[in-house]
């Protein structure tokens, strides 16, 4: 058995865990990071950067079918499923590269191999039949999440997928159902539907989008059900039976039951903290509903060991386990100015069409909050870059404190909205007010005049409605 010694020893290289080694050896800390599959993890992998990739096939699709609307004549427009696949894929083949490279330029040591703890200061590593134990005073477990999986709807790889089959089909399914309408369901269901599926959406709770605000909730099923996507809500799918070039799911909604039979099955319920096989038994490490219980540091209740990402409590975002592997890091080596991280400054996105995008608190928790709010809205089809894009359909939502003048939330659907949606963030992150929002230069023509515009509502100012 061999040992080698590290002052920290990183468990999982996701968007979490790679960056926490590399910030560790940009600090000067001898850094190992242990990796039992793919650098850059499910997100980069088999998440985040394939399916966009794949809604920008999509994405460019529904230009190309729309193209005599800007007066340019394209004929026969088609899709080649294979090139769409492989195109997404070669894009996270490229992406693995990156990191790999980044880690080796920052001098971080890579282990191929499944990590856990083993005992105080001590990862083993298994790796082809052998055992490397790694010794380290900081331990940072960032093994990341996995697929939900329901009772009933285990996915088979063939008639009923996750969201690895459904990222690299074989063949176009020419109905589908997605169970689920959280960000990754609705993804799905907007690219298929683009690509021609004939696509239902079921959600259990009362509204797709449940996290969002339940204005532009109600406005982005009002948009999927005008492209032709057949949204269920307060529905359960009770059972699936598969067939062998079918499946048949039975439905349940305001206390009857349906039948459905389709092609292809998208499970898309959540996901589950890959907590196992994490050596934790023994440990002091906490866990509470499925995930790892830290402090505002990541610290676990075991001395030396601390947690980020998925395997932590919601949201279940890249963004915020890449921000959380910076702090813990930066909090281990003893850096100044170090922040906890507020989840309200954290932004979310959906990158379906239309786009989501929001930030702090939603009205309706806002209010439940007790606080007087001032509330600000502002539609695409009165801003001339949208229109002139031919992307006029979406709506800008500003909520404010009305005493302090606080901005609580920001919401949007539309066109480019995950990328808007920073100009909020960076305003939370310096308290902004209504009052520097209103006196902000915005330029024009663009979409972010809307978000100007927006905050004036809020205060009886708006120009342009």
């Amino acid at each position: 058995m061999t040992e080698k010694s590290f002052d920290i020893v990183v468990i999982g290289a996701g968007p979490g865990g790679y960056v926490a080694a590399i910030r560790a050896a940009q600090l000067g800390l001898k850094t190992a990071v242990v990796e039992r599959e793919h650098l850059g993890g499910i997100c980069l992998n088999w998440g985040c950067i394939p399916t966009k990739a794949l809604l920008k096939s999509a994405e460019v699709l529904r230009q190309a079918q729309h193209a005599a609307d800007y007066g340019i004549e394209v004929a026969q427009v088609s899709f080649n499923l294979a090139q769409v696949v492989k195109r997404s894929r070669a894009i996270s083949a490229q992406l693995q590269a990156g990191v790999k490279h980044l880690l080796k330029k920052n001098k971080v040591e890579v282990f191929t191999g499944s990590g856990k703890l083993a005992g105080a200061g001590k990862v083993a590593v298994s790796q082809d039949g052998k055992t490397i134990t790694l010794t380290a005073r900081h331990i940072i477990l960032a093994a990341g999440a996995r697929a939900r999986i329901m009772p009933g709807l285990e996915p088979d790889g063939q008639r009923v997928w996750s969201y690895k089959e459904a990222m690299v089909p074989e063949a176009m399914p020419k109905s589908l159902l997605v169970v689920g309408s959280g960000a990754i369901g609705i993804e799905f269901a907007s690219f298929y539907r683009t690509l021609g599926a004939e696509v239902t959406v079921v959600e259990v709770l009362e509204r797709i989008l449940p996290v969002e605000d339940a204005e532009i909730s109600a406005l982005a099923r009002k948009s999927f059900e005008k492209q032709g996507i057949k949204v269920l809500t307060a529905a359960t799918v009770k059972s699936l039976k598969r067939g062998t070039e079918n499946v048949t799911a039975a439905i349940e909604s305001a206390g009857k039951e349906s039948q459905l039979t389709v092609d292809r099955v998208i499970v898309a319920v959540g996901i589950s903290a890959n907590t196992e096989k994490l050596g934790l038994e023994g440990t002091k490490v906490r866990i509470e509903r499925g995930h790892v219980v830290v402090n505002q540091w990541l610290e676990t209740d075991e001395p030396g060991v601390y947690a980020i990402g998925d395997l932590t409590a919601p949201p279940w975002l890249a963004h915020k386990a890449s921000h959380e592997a910076v702090i813990c890091v930066e909090k281990i080596a003893g850096q100044a100015d170090v922040h906890p991280l507020d989840i309200m400054k954290i932004p979310g996105c959906t990158y379906s069409h239309p786009q989501i995008a929001s930030i702090g608190l939603s009205e309706e928790k806002a209010r439940a909050g007790g606080r007087e709010l001032k509330v600000g809205r502002f539609p695409f089809q009165a801003n001339g870059k949208a229109i002139a894009l031919g992307e006029a359909e979406g709506l800008i939502k500003t909520i404010f404190d009305a005493k302090t003048g606080e901005l609580i939330g920001a919401h949007m659907i539309g066109a480019e909205v995950t990328e808007l949606i920073q100009g909020y963030a960076i305003a939370k992150t310096l308290e902004t007010t209504e009052a520097e929002l209103m006196n902000t230069v915005f330029p024009h023509p663009t979409l972010s005049e809307m978000m100007h515009e927006s905050v004036l509502d809020a205060y009886g100012r708006v120009i342009h409605f």
